[in-house]
């Protein structure tokens, strides 16, 4: 399930315009891969959403599902079924039959940026979709944003204080209206190459935050 029409972007948004030149050019180098705004998986009732920074180029921008295709899904969604929060066996597809049992995945910035760098203003101009897409989650209780650019985009699109919520791998933060928001190193192919981040960790993170659903 995604944003209702009305507040989804639309495949050929265009509010950022070096991201629509970006989109032209993939498409016209690649006519059947998604290139389009990703929109959300999971559930509309989920309690726990969960904010990346961006679809990856042969990821999810190719997939058209987030996280689908590339490692960071290697290692985001068996970890969410390990914790109950999935079912199904990830296949990198989204025809794999894969389904996320209260949980929810998006992204800070729908489009892919060039070089899984987006703007300070086109992680600005995507915001009002992430405001749509908390707010549109009635049962909502807590976010895990992998990295600091999705944990500042959450952050600011809830009106929290960036001073009172800093990122750090592991921190909790209880927000106003009940909301958990947690932090957790993006899981990336760099990240864990480099040992930033381990299995370890990661699940360590989607662990409390399962037990903090439960």
């Amino acid at each position: 399930m995604s944003l209702s029409p009305e507040r989804a972007p639309g495949r050929d948004c265009p509010v950022c315009p070096r991201l629509v030149q970006f989109r032209e050019a993939n498409r016209r180098a690649e006519p059947k891969w998604h290139n389009a705004p990703v929109p959300s998986f999971g559930p509309a009732d989920a309690l726990l959403l969960i904010v990346g920074l961006a679809p990856g180029l042969k990821g999810a921008n190719r997939t058209g599902r987030p996280f689908t295709g590339d490692f960071a899904g290697d290692l985001l969604y068996p970890t969410l079924k390990k914790f109950g929060l999935a079912e199904g066996e990830y296949g990198r597809s989204p025809e794999d039959g894969f389904r996320l049992i209260g949980c929810r995945v998006s992204n800070a910035v729908r489009c892919v940026p060039p070089e899984n760098k987006p703007t300070p203003s086109e992680i600005a101009g995507c915001r009002s979709f992430l405001i749509d897409e908390i707010a549109g989650l009635p049962r909502l209780k807590a976010i895990l944003a992998l990295g600091d650019i999705a944990h500042a985009s959450v952050v600011k699109a809830l009106g929290e204080s960036p001073a009172k919520c800093v990122f750090k791998h592991g921190n909790l933060h209880a927000l106003k209206g009940g909301v958990l928001l947690a932090d957790s190193y993006h899981c990336s192919r760099y990240n864990t190459n480099t040992g930033r981040l381990t299995t370890a960790m990661f699940e360590a993170v989607v662990g409390e935050l399962s037990r903090q659903l439960a």
